[in-house]
């Protein structure tokens, strides 16, 4: 059975992992282990905020291209390196598992990871198409693992304010929200463009295990390098951006998924080859709510932000740019009352502290508790929601859950 008959056929209750080992006895001093699978800027990031927290230890990095695992080596020189993730899920002495490779193989790492009985930090969007996402939520909620995705926004205290003041009645009925992120780039350079190395050549890169039963192809180390400009391996910046952003709104209103998608735009910015557009515009349907999520790559000047709109309040969620590598952004969130339905109102700024996202996960392992800020079912809700709007764009058509969920998503 090759990847992608046992994603869909656990997806369709074809084939299901019955059992999966308890969980692990923490190493010495409650130590925890961790590994890391792939090692570039995310990666290395993740792994950097991982040592930051008290007594995590790395023992073992896998990538598949040799100058990464070079690099990591400057962090964690101490770990052991493979190309080949199988190797470091082999190890007795693993206990928790960063996943940060490149988007179409979190879901084959993430299936991996908790069969073998180890604890998953998987960088968003969970998964490359809406088949794995079913696969990774039906094997992580049957599993005993502490499963966090890497959605940072949602151990925001925004975010915690915004359900606070939604809770509280301040807001009313919701009936749209307006988000949008905003980018922009030199003129010539397009986002996300970075030069390929001299030895990203098949000598230094295990490109089968990068294709990971995609159609075999010759080496393209552009592709290799630039992997989020191509429908093979990425969902474009629906799946680098936007989904933050809707998981964060799907966990303010307690929404699931979308009961229909739209999406339009185009590659307008910048002609440099990319597949996924750079302009966008998406219209998620929920019960008795739309969410409008723009994008584009051509212009600064708004950041990012959503505007949930209510009845008897406003709340306006305003921050700058996001760095790409790090996450970290700046952020104010202000509630504006509706004085025609709330009278005594008043303006009120947010006020509660955000929580240390990669801290979460590891106090969630020692306490082995599997309600993390950003749980299998936020990596779902938001992973669904962003294939449906990427599916409707290449069908050009409005398209529902079900559609969504019965499509066979193609390269």
């Amino acid at each position: 059975m090759n990847r992608r008959e046992f994603v869909e056929g656990v997806a369709a209750g074809a084939a299901v992992i019955a059992a999966y080992p308890s969980a692990r006895a923490l190493g010495a001093n409650n130590r925890i282990r961790i590994g890391l699978i792939g090692a570039g800027d995310r990666g290395t990031q993740d792994l950097k905020e991982a040592l930051l927290q008290p007594d995590v230890e790395c023992v073992a990095v896998a990538d598949v291209y040799s100058r990464h695992r070079d690099q990591v080596k400057t962090v964690v020189p101490g770990a052991e390196v493979y190309d080949d993730p199988r190797r470091l899920l082999d190890r007795k002495d693993v206990d928790a598992v960063i996943i940060a490779s490149p988007l179409h193989l979190h879901a084959e790492h993430m299936l991996a990871t908790l069969a073998a009985g180890k604890d998953v930090y998987c960088e968003k969007t969970m998964t490359w198409n809406i088949a794995e996402a079913v696969a990774c939520l039906h094997a992580a909620q049957n599993s005993r693992q502490v499963v966090q995705v890497g959605l940072q926004h949602e151990s925001d205290g925004d975010l915690a304010d915004t359900r606070k003041w939604i809770q509280d009645g301040l807001v009313g009925k919701v009936t749209m929200v307006e988000s949008w992120m905003s980018r922009n780039t030199p003129h010539g350079h397009g986002q996300w463009v970075r030069p390929v190395p001299s030895d990203c050549n098949p000598a230094h890169v295990n490109w089968n295990l990068f294709l990971d039963g995609r159609p075999k192809v010759e080496f393209d180390g552009n592709k290799f390098i630039n992997w989020r400009l191509f429908w093979e391996y990425s969902g474009g910046n629906i799946t680098e951006n936007m989904v933050h952003q809707i998981a964060w709104i799907q966990t303010a209103l307690n929404l699931k998924e979308p009961e229909a998608v739209t999406m339009s735009g185009g590659v307008f910015s910048e002609k440099d080859g990319r597949q996924v557009p750079d302009t966008i515009a998406v219209t998620m349907e929920f019960p008795d709510l739309v969410v409008l999520w723009q994008s584009t790559f051509n212009n600064t000047h708004f950041g990012l932000g959503e505007r949930i709109l209510g009845t008897d309040g406003t709340i306006e969620h305003i921050s700058g740019a996001t760095d790409m590598v790090t996450g970290k952004y700046t952020s104010g969130i202000n509630y504006y009352p509706e004085k025609l339905n709330r009278a005594d109102g008043v303006n009120l700024i947010g006020q509660a502290r955000s929580q240390d996202h990669m801290g979460n996960w590891m106090e969630c392992i020692r306490s082995r508790n599997q309600k993390t800020n950003a749980p299998i079912e936020v990596g779902y809700n938001s992973a669904v929601a962003a294939h449906m709007a990427n599916l409707a764009f290449r069908e050009k058509r409005r398209i529902t859950l079900a559609e969504a969920k019965a499509a066979k998503q193609i390269y």
